[in-house]
Parts: C-alpha cells; sequence; structure tokens
C-alpha cells in the first residue's frame, strides 16, 4: 500500500476541508465524513504495517544489514540551488505510530459523537470541534512521515496551533481561553530551541534531510560540542511539546479542553510528538553521549515530580495529566539510556491506556455532571461499563501482570539495569510505585464507597494554611530562605494573604471547575449541575455506546497490545521498531519485585480511600506541610508569575533609566549643539562692511592656500 501513502494524512485534511466549507452549523454530518476519513487512513495504516512486517522479516531472513523503510518524495519549492523536498518516510517506527494515532484518533472521534450531545441536544460547536480533530490528525500523520527538518517543522507547528484551538475550544470560558495561550506560549520557548538547533544542524552539514545530517555527522562534519548543543536544542522542542520539566505546566491546565481533545493530546498526537521527534532522530542523539545524557535526566526528573503531583490532585482529568507527563518522562529516561525499542514500546502502549483512561474520565463527567473525586464515590454499580474499563486501564498503568503496561514498563526498567544506571532504575522504580498508588487512589476515590456530592473538605485545601509553612521574606534574614520562598511571596503581596476560604476557593475553582457550576463537559451548554437536570454520583448513569463501545475497545488493545513485546514470544516490537533481533532477557525478580511493590501501592490506596466514610484525605496528616506543596505544585506557577513579573518590572525600570538618562540626554545635546552653532554664526552678522570684507579674504586666502598646497602632495 505503499503507493497510496500519502492518503493516510490526506484524507483527515480533506475531510477537514469538507467540514469547514459546508457544514459550519453544527451537524451530525460533520462526525460522520471525520471518522470515515480517518478510518480510511487507519486501513491504509494497517496495510502499510503489515507490509512492513513481512518487508522486515525478509531482510532478517536475507540478513539484511539495511532495516526496511519507503521513501516517497517530491519536490516542494526550491530557492536557486536550494531544492526543498517533500518527503514521505515510513519505516517500523514510522509504520507503529501511524497505526496507533489513526486508530486512537478514531476512537476518539466516535466517542466524541456522544460525549458532544447531550439530551438530545448537539453542542454549537460540534461541527467546529471535528474540523480541528481532523485538522490535527493529519498534522501530527505529516509529522509521523517527514524525512527533513523543514517539514517536521511545518507540521510541529502546525500541532501546536491545533493544540490551541483545541484546548480553547469553549473560547467564551476565561478559564479554556487563558489554559489555550498558556499551552501555545509555554511550547514557543521550546520550539525557539528547537529552531535553533535545526540552524545549527543545516549550518554544519548544509541539508535538512536527516539521513544526510546522519552522513555529515559519521564524516565528523558536525561533532563535539556543537553536536551537542545543537541536539539538546532540538530536544528543547520535546521539553516543549512532551510537557518535560521545566516546561510540563501548560499540560495540567490543557484539561479546560473537551475531555475527547485530552485523551487525543495526551494519549496519540501532540505530546507524542516530542518522544517520537527524539526516537526519530535517535542516531542523531546517539552521537553525542552528552544529549543522550540529558535526555535521561531530563526524563527521570519529570517522572518522578509529575508522579508526586498525581498523588494529592483533586480533579479526575489532573491525575491524568500530570500521570501523562509522568509516563512521558519514562519514555525519554528510555531512550537517553539508549533504549528506543523500550521508549518507543511505552509510547505505545501508553496511548492505548491513557486513551482509554481519559475517555473513561470523559464518561465519569458525563454521567455524573462531576469531576471532583471528592464529591464522587460509588459509582461502580451505577456505571459498570465505565467502571470495568478505567479499572483495566489503571492496572495497565500501573503495571500490573498480563497488562500492557507491564511489559512495556519492565523493558525500560531492564534497559537501565542493562547499562548499570541504577540510579535511573531506583528514580523509575520509585516512580512506578507511586504511579499505581494514584491511578488507584483516583479509582477507589470515583468507584468504591459511597456517593459524596455533598462532601465539604474539613480542613479547606490542604488542611494546612499556606502561611504555616512560609515563612514572611521581608522579614527573614537568611538569603537562602528569602530566595527559596520569593514565588509564594509574590503570591502574597500581589493576591493578598491566603485564608483558608479563599484557598479551598481558589483550589476548587482550579481543580474541579466547580466554582463556576461547570463541569468539562457542562462547558459545552449542557451543563449537567443544571436546574434543568439532576446530578451528581447518586444520579449517575451509563454514557452511551458510541461512548462505551471506544472504552470496550480500548481495554481490550490495553490488555493484550504488551504481548507484541514480550520477551518470550522474541519481542517482535522491538524488532520490527529497529529492523533487527531485539531481545532482553526476562528478568523474574525485577519483574516480580516491581508488581509487588505495585500490588502494595494499590493495598495501600485500598485502605486509604475505598471507603465507605471518607471524609478527609488520610495523606493530609501522613505528608504534612509537604500535602500542600504538592497540592501547589511546587508552586511553580507562582515562581514563573513573580520571574515574568520580575522580568517585565525590570525591563520597564531599565527601559525608563535609558529614556532619561540616554535618549533624552541624546536629545538634548543635539539641542544645545545647535543653540551653540547658531548663536556663533550669529557672530558673522555685525552688519558692518569691514567685518564682511575680512570674512570673504579669509575665505579666498584659505581656497589659495589649498590649492598652493595640492600641487606640492602631487
Amino acid at each position: 500500500m505503499t503507493p497510496y501513502l500519502w492518503l493516510i494524512p490526506a484524507l483527515p485534511l480533506v475531510a477537514f476541508c469538507l467540514i469547514t466549507a459546508f457544514m459550519r452549523r453544527p451537524m451530525r454530518s460533520a462526525g460522520y465524513v471525520s471518522v470515515a476519513a480517518i478510518g480510511g487512513s487507519f486501513v491504509i495504516a494497517i496495510l502499510t504495517l503489515l507490509e512492513g512486517v513481512s518487508g522486515t522479516a525478509a531482510a532478517i531472513a536475507h540478513h539484511d544489514k539495511h532495516p526496511w523503510s519507503i521513501v516517497r518524495t517530491y519536490e516542494w519549492f526550491s530557492v536557486g540551488s536550494l531544492a526543498i523536498n517533500l518527503s514521505l518516510k515510513v519505516d517500523g517506527l514510522g509504520a507503529v505510530m501511524l497505526v496507533v494515532v489513526t486508530l486512537v484518533s478514531m476512537l476518539v472521534q466516535i466517542y466524541s459523537l456522544g460525549y458532544m450531545v447531550e439530551h438530545g441536544e448537539m453542542d454549537p460547536g460540534f461541527s467546529r470541534f471535528y474540523a480541528y480533530l481532523s485538522l490535527f490528525t493529519f498534522s501530527m500523520l505529516g509529522l509521523l512521515l517527514a524525512d527533513n527538518f523543514v517539514q517536521l517543522f511545518v507540521f510541529w507547528e502546525l500541532v501546536g496551533l491545533c493544540s490551541y484551538l483545541l484546548v480553547g475550544f469553549w473560547y467564551h470560558k476565561p478559564e479554556a481561553a487563558e489554559a489555550a495561550k498558556k499551552a501555545f506560549i509555554t511550547t514557543r520557548f521550546g520550539d525557539l530551541g528547537f529552531l535553533f538547533g535545526i540552524l545549527i544542524v543545516f549550518g554544519a552539514t548544509g541539508t535538512f534531510a536527516f539521513s544526510g545530517v546522519l552522513e555529515a555527522i559519521k564524516a565528523e562534519r558536525l561533532a563535539g560540542p556543537l553536536l551537542a548543543i545543537a541536539m539538546i536544542l532540538l530536544f528543547c522542542g520535546a521539553i516543549g511539546k512532551s510537557a518535560q520539566f521545566p516546561l510540563h505546566v501548560w499540560l495540567p491546565d490543557a484539561m479546560e479542553g473537551p475531555t475527547p481533545v485530552s485523551a487525543l493530546i495526551h494519549a496519540a498526537t501532540m505530546v507524542a510528538a516530542g518522544v517520537y521527534m527524539v526516537a526519530r532522530l535517535f542516531s542523531l542523539f546517539e552521537a553525542s553521549p552528552a544529549a543522550m545524557e540529558f535526555v535521561a535526566w531530563i526524563g527521570a526528573i519529570t517522572a518522578l515530580f509529575a508522579a508526586t503531583h498525581g498523588l494529592v490532585m483533586r480533579d479526575i482529568k489532573r491525575v491524568l495529566a500530570y500521570s501523562t507527563v509522568s509516563q512521558l518522562g519514562y519514555m525519554m529516561l528510555a531512550l537517553g539510556i539508549g533504549g528506543l525499542a523500550a521508549g518507543v514500546f511505552h509510547l505505545t502502549t501508553h496511548a492505548f491506556f491513557k486513551a482509554l483512561l481519559f475517555l473513561g474520565s470523559g464518561s465519569v463527567i458525563h454521567g455524573s455532571g462531576e469531576q471532583d473525586m471528592y464529591r464522587l464515590g460509588g459509582l461502580g454499580s451505577r456505571m459498570p461499563t465505565t467502571r470495568w474499563t478505567f479499572l483495566v486501564g489503571s492496572l495497565a498503568l500501573a503495571g500490573i501482570f498480563p497488562f500492557a503496561g507491564f511489559w512495556s514498563k519492565d523493558e525500560i526498567l531492564l534497559e537501565a539495569l542493562k547499562h548499570d544506571r541504577l540510579l535511573l532504575l531506583a528514580i523509575a522504580v520509585v516512580t512506578a510505585f507511586l504511579t499505581a498508588f494514584y491511578i488507584f487512589r483516583a479509582y477507589f476515590l470515583t468507584f468504591s464507597g459511597a456517593p459524596r456530592e455533598d462532601w465539604r473538605d474539613p480542613d479547606a485545601l490542604h488542611a494546612v494554611d499556606a502561611a504555616r509553612f512560609t515563612v514572611d521574606v521581608t522579614r527573614t534574614t537568611d538569603p537562602i530562605e528569602k530566595v527559596a520562598y520569593l514565588p509564594h511571596a509574590y503570591y502574597r503581596a500581589t493576591h493578598g494573604p491566603v485564608t483558608e476560604g479563599e484557598d479551598h476557593h481558589a483550589e476548587h475553582s482550579a481543580h474541579s471547575g466547580h466554582a463556576s457550576g461547570h463541569s468539562d463537559h457542562g462547558s459545552a451548554h449542557h451543563d449537567h449541575a443544571s436546574d434543568h437536570h439532576q446530578s451528581g454520583a447518586s444520579h449517575a448513569h451509563e454514557s452511551p455506546a458510541t461512548m462505551t463501545v471506544s472504552l470496550i475497545v480500548l481495554a481490550v488493545l490495553a490488555t493484550v497490545a504488551g504481548f507484541v513485546g514480550a520477551p518470550f514470544l522474541g519481542n517482535p516490537f522491538a524488532t520490527f521498531v529497529t529492523g533487527h533481533e531485539h531481545v532482553l532477557p526476562f528478568n523474574v525478580g525485577l519483574a516480580g519485585g516491581t508488581t509487588l511493590l505495585a500490588l502494595a501501592a494499590i493495598w495501600l490506596a485500598h485502605q486509604m480511600y475505598a471507603r465507605a466514610d471518607f471524609r478527609r484525605d488520610p495523606l493530609v496528616d501522613f505528608l504534612g506541610p509537604i500535602y500542600g506543596l504538592l497540592a501547589h505544585r511546587y508552586y511553580v506557577d507562582e515562581f514563573y508569575n513573580w520571574l515574568i513579573g520580575l522580568a517585565i518590572l525590570g525591563t520597564a525600570r531599565v527601559a525608563s533609566w535609558v529614556d532619561q538618562h540616554v535618549v533624552d540626554r541624546i536629545v538634548d545635546l543635539f539641542g544645545w549643539v545647535t543653540l551653540r552653532v547658531g548663536r556663533f554664526a550669529t557672530l558673522a552678522h555685525t552688519g558692518r562692511l569691514p567685518n564682511y570684507a575680512l570674512v570673504v579674504f579669509g575665505g579666498v586666502a584659505v581656497i589659495i592656500a589649498v590649492m598652493l598646497v595640492q600641487p606640492v602632495r602631487g
């Protein structure tokens, strides 16, 4: 099917054009057109994958050193001798990702046919929603098929644009508009580094083609510190797109978009783009040990850092958002230590179980009108399909045998052990424990116990007022404390002291959308908490078949997809992605130990949260002040607000000083010189003829002197 490779991205683009041109008003046909288009792309992607599997098997059988790949090149445009080609490349990595993206996108779009309609009323932006989804999918598919940096960058930016449009889909909500701007601007910082990296690569190699750059690196035209700088700058793009520390702050706020958008962004499109870029350019990164080390440690820090956030979030979608950030860190860790197959394998399995979890959370919101887990509970009997499929996704994320996450997580741990990266291995194991705990905390709070829609937090937000663990930086003399607590000091200075009631209101508004009376789905003009329809856990209902069918399909994939990378089957996934036989020996001790650790975390979550009399988060007492620190996300957002405010105020002060002491002085100097020249010129105008005659004769004398001197110099 490789002659029809171009149809894979083209079909969603055609759907976008049709919907935009002919279906501007809300109509279900817009959804059908979009689903049909992505369905066609999925079929072609499957046929391409099958062709690739047979091609890889033949290459291995004939001991061919060149793995299976197909490249289709078309001239895009040329400027003088520089020609920019539109190249479509598919190999093992690309074929796998084409199937993942088209399949997840198709299931999300089918799910949305039910989600974007409530009580028979269609969202006013229904057609626009599907147009954006089609454009988003086209952009990601174009990125997957890119074979040069120019094409990669164009689709890279298109993915960012589509994310902005979809996160801010409900643009009438100030929170959604702000979240969209935050996502777009934050990722621009990473994209700036990405662009500089591309320019350095082109300047050193003279080509944008991936293969040409690799040849230049082998010829050492790009090597040493310059190569490391170029690769780290390229990775900055992935830090932004894949929400790695410290540019992770945009992703949780992106939950303001419709839940299907969250599923698509977190599972198969925008955040996957960064990991895919590193995997696609893996041979380039591998040439720089310093860059690989940077990738590994950023991934490890992000994985652990984000996992701690998931422990205390109340909003079910935000738990999953931080889970995504953490799991992306896992993938980056794997790639950084040389585990290409392990990183891509986890990217693949994660796409299935994370899409399942997000769509499951959307089903919860659709059925109950609530996304604050403290106000849920008891949904297991009311939403059985959602419950069991969410449980499958939770088991896969926790890495429990035989679910997909078990095999891909174990592959990453094996890579760390193989390369003797024991500290990174320890971080990954601790992250695995935290992951199992927070996802089952979410599961038990949502589906176990009794409904808690009338729940009230007895301790306001986090049991500890921020003032109790924050020093007054205006009074302390310790410079370390001054620096450490400047972010919170700035927040208190600009917003006033934080009281318990205000703290609770602010967090509730940020994390559950409750302060405004709107749930996630309610923002679509179908507010489940409205006076027209009863809402809450006690009135929850199962979602329609258009939604649950996607949950069931994803649950099956989250269960069986991991077996394609099972060591006892020869790890066909790794063989296909890398193009050569790749099997890491199964380590029973490591797999068994991490599984027991995950089961212990699940048991602990059950003991703490699967109670009918839940009134208070047990972690409040266990963590003490640390709980508030985690719930406020380490004050990273406040720190950025302070830093940006400081930068703006500092820039304003510098500009003011320059304006007053440089610009004004220069203008004053010109005025002073003009006045002095004018006064000097008036001295010659005395009105007396002898003075004028003297000036004339003086001028003539100067001219004669010049004429006499010139011949002498000649």
